[in-house]
């Protein structure tokens, strides 16, 4: 984030909540006094309706009087000729009520109620010809009646009934005065009702404008001082209250909460952006001019920074740090160069070859170029690191070191071409990087300059040393596009030259990428592997010197849905090397121990299973526990399982493992050194085994069945039985070495020329149908019998 857009954060939240701030105190002092000028202007409409109100009730105690005064009523009270009165006075009366009416249209009721509150008369100018007295009129009567009052004047504004104004007075029949108040109950009621039309227009108005109904009360409500409200009075004990919900706007008040809001804004973005071209013009705009300058120096775009004119504490800050940089300048190129210079050989180290390599590589995409990488191993580097020491290993890799850059440069100079790149990646690791034409023949003349090195093997102070080089070339962009991939398969070419027997190059090729892919999809198969569907075992038989079945390999196949059938020699070491193999032996342990039962059925009870683990999962006393437990779960006795381990694991034995192999010796497990023979094996480490069986690896026994070899075969035998092991030979695929072996005292075999890896039931069918075929048999039509002695069962 630039220091502008953070002192844009940092200041506009200050000056916005200031801005807030004053508009709410602008809001609450407006809202005040709009509150007050909205309740002065409601209590003026107020009156003005009351002003209307009371109008009207004049008017309807006006029309009594006039009504009263004429004879229209008097004549009609004083008749007693039903007939004529309801016709000819009646419709008299009525002319009279429309002669004093100025608004025709204006409703007008007149009514003379008998004392037993029956209607005399009634008349309304409506268009209703059958109107009568309205239920509120005549309770209204009734009220009257039972009182003291002989005049009264109501309000009549039921929710359903036409509002009213009635003026009611009580009149002697005969005298046709006020009556006293003794002979009310023989006076007539006469009532004047008039709909107050432009009071309830003001009414309506107000209504719709506040939001509200108009509250008629016998007292004034009591409203609190922060609402809009007022009560006024129309009438002695009637009181009309107009009080506005406290969410509704009131004098624009919401208008004036958002011009307030976008007044802070608009008023806090003009603050902070004046005050930010301020700050950027004497404060960022510097600091940034600064900053540029640093960062082009860092990156080498420029050597200097250049001052700043002017005065002040930047001014200073830039004066400070060009001091620094000149001082920290010259330091840097001295760590620099120490940093990326092999302390050893003093050629350029990992660091430093990776930083120009990249660069290189991208160039080389970038103009489509070309070049190549060799990275060189020196073979059996080690060996004469042990054997002579670390100072003779030293004197080694530094004159190495001086006789590749020389080589090297020697043909890029003649060459013309760009300097190489010689770097020494880790112990006797070492790689160089050409940028060359794509058939030139660079490449191949380098590896050769190289590789003649070692010719008569490696002269240091006058001595010659037996080391070699493998030298592993990958081409950008044919093999890889960036560095990493580069390196990876130039290692991967210089193991292939190492396959291949050493002292060689190897050019990366497809089959090593199919490799490498093929390793990589093993990978990723067993790290989803369903053991269940795609594993099985197959069992091996193990016969005697007569050919009776002593015991059973339990072998692992695999196959694949995705990758076929998969070897084990090919993802057992994929697998261990992964750290995925736990999982598999657990499995196989367990399988194996689970099918021991059919093995007893066919071959006895005695007969032994022999599981193969992986050396890594003896570090772990789990492994003990878990054949613990699957001895346990299938009901069988640890001394008919025998556990077996290569012969190049058990040439390692520590400690550690001695303790971890003795506790499965002493739970009742037998322990077998497989491979024997395939490693470098002393006498030494052979009577420290602690096992119970050896079996001599193929390719021993390839080499020791001839004749001339005879008496080493039983030497190897005799000692192993001298160390109280049995021994078994494997990849017995001919009479032949059935016979040597049994003349050389070997107590067990397994091979071909036996019987190859089978499943349970092809197992089953061999058994029956090798019942009488018997291993010594095959050895006697070819040697005589073996010695007769003492041999351990497998």
């Amino acid at each position: 984030m630039t220091l502008g857009r953070r002192a844009f954060l940092l200041i506009f939240p200050v000056v916005l909540a200031g801005y807030l701030v004053a508009a709410v105190s602008v809001y609450i002092a407006q809202g005040n006094s709009i509150l007050a000028l909205e309740r002065a202007r409601l209590t003026q409409r107020l009156d003005h309706a009351a002003a209307l109100f009371r109008n009207e009730v004049s008017q309807s105690r006006s029309f009594l009087y006039s009504l009263l005064e004429g004879n229209a009523v008097r004549l009609f009270v004083s008749e007693a000729d039903v007939t004529y009165r309801s016709n000819a006075l009646a419709l008299r009366l009525q002319q009279s009520i429309r002669s004093l009416s100025d608004d025709p249209k204006k409703f007008i009721a007149f009514a003379v109620i008998n004392p037993d509150l029956t209607p005399g008369y009634y008349f309304e100018n409506s268009e209703d010809p059958f109107a009568e007295l309205s239920a509120p009129q005549i309770q209204l009567a009734r009220r009257l009646v039972s009182g003291s009052q002989l005049r009264d004047w109501t309000f009549l504004h039921q929710d359903r009934a036409r509002p009213l104004i009635v003026y009611s007075e009580f009149i002697d029949p005969v005298t046709f005065a006020r009556p006293v108040p003794s002979a009310k109950r023989t006076a007539l009621l006469v009532q004047v009702a008039i709909e107050p039309t432009q009071f309830l227009e003001m009414q309506k108005a107000l209504q719709q404008e506040y939001g509200t109904e108009l509250q008629f009360d016998t007292t004034p409500t009591v409203q609190p001082d922060n609402r809009l409200a007022a009560s006024i009075r129309l009438a002695p004990s009637l009181f009309a209250t107009l009080s506005v919900d406290a969410d509704r706007d009131v004098g624009y008040m919401s208008h004036l909460k958002v011009l307030l809001g976008l007044g802070a804004l608009a008023m806090s973005l003009f603050s902070v952006g004046l005050m930010f071209v301020l700050i950027r013009r004497f404060i960022t705009d510097p600091i940034s001019a600064l900053d540029l300058q640093v960062t082009a120096v860092m990156s080498g775009h420029n050597e200097t920074i250049k001052e700043t004119a002017g005065g002040g504490e930047i001014a200073r800050l830039t004066g400070n740090i060009r001091q620094l940089h000149d001082q920290s300048r010259t330091a840097l190129h001295q760590v620099q160069r120490a940093s990326w210079t092999d302390t050893l050989t003093g050629i350029s180290n990992r660091a430093h070859f990776n930083l120009v390599a990249a660069g290189i590589v991208e160039d080389t995409q970038a103009r489509d170029g070309h070049c190549a990488l060799l990275f060189i191993d020196i073979d059996n580097f080690k060996f004469v690191n042990d054997k002579y020491g670390h100072e003779v290993g030293d004197d080694l890799l530094k004159t190495l070191a001086m006789r590749i850059d020389a080589a090297v440069r020697s043909i890029t100079a003649r060459r013309a071409m760009p300097e190489a790149v010689l770097a020494r990646l880790s112990g006797d690791e070492f790689a160089v990087l050409l940028q060359s034409k794509p058939g030139d023949g660079t490449t191949r003349e380098i590896c050769a300059a190289i590789i003649a090195l070692f010719s008569s093997g490696f002269e240091v102070r006058g001595k010659h040393y037996p080391v070699t080089a493998s030298i592993g070339v990958a081409i950008c962009p044919d093999d890889a596009n960036d560095l990493a991939e580069l390196i990876s398969n130039a290692d991967a070419a210089m193991y292939q030259a190492k396959t291949n027997g050493k002292n060689r190059s190897s050019r990366f090729s497809r089959a090593l990428q199919d490799k490498r892919d093929r390793i990589r999809q093993i990978q990723e198969e067993l790290r989803g592997i369903d053991a269940d569907e795609q594993f099985h075992l197959v069992y091996m038989p193990i016969v005697d010197a007569r050919g009776r079945v002593t015991g059973c390999e339990a072998l692992l196949r695999w196959i694949s849905p995705t990758l076929g059938n998969v070897t084990p020699d090919e993802f057992v070491p994929i697998a261990e090397s992964s750290g995925l193999f736990t999982k598999i032996d657990w499995w196989v342990i367990n399988r194996a121990m689970g099918e021991h039962w059919r093995l007893k059925e066919l071959f006895g009870p005695e007969t032994v299973l022999a599981i193969n683990i992986s050396s890594a999962e003896l570090y772990s006393k789990s492994i003990s526990d878990y054949f613990c437990d699957c001895l346990d779960r299938h009901g069988l006795e640890a001394k008919f399982i025998e556990i077996e381990l290569t012969e190049t694991f058990a040439v390692k034995l520590g400690d550690q493992l001695h303790r971890n192999i003795q506790s499965l010796r002493d739970k009742g497990f037998r322990i077998s050194i497989d491979d024997f023979g395939a490693g470098y094996t002393s006498v030494q480490q052979i009577i420290e085994y602690t096992a119970d069986t050896i079996k001599l690896d193929r390719a021993l026994v390839q080499n020791l069945t001839g004749e001339h070899s005879l008496p080493a075969l039983k030497a190897v035998i005799a000692l192993c039985h001298a160390q109280n092991m049995a021994v078994v030979g494997e990849g017995v695929d001919t009479t032949r070495k059935m016979a040597m072996l049994t003349e050389a005292g070997c107590d067990h075999f397994q091979g071909y020329l036996i019987s190859k890896p089978l499943n349970l039931t092809d197992l089953a069918s061999w058994a029956i149908h090798n019942a009488t075929v018997t291993a010594g048999e095959i050895a006697q039509t070819h040697v005589p019998a073996r010695r007769a002695g003492a041999t351990k069962l497998l």
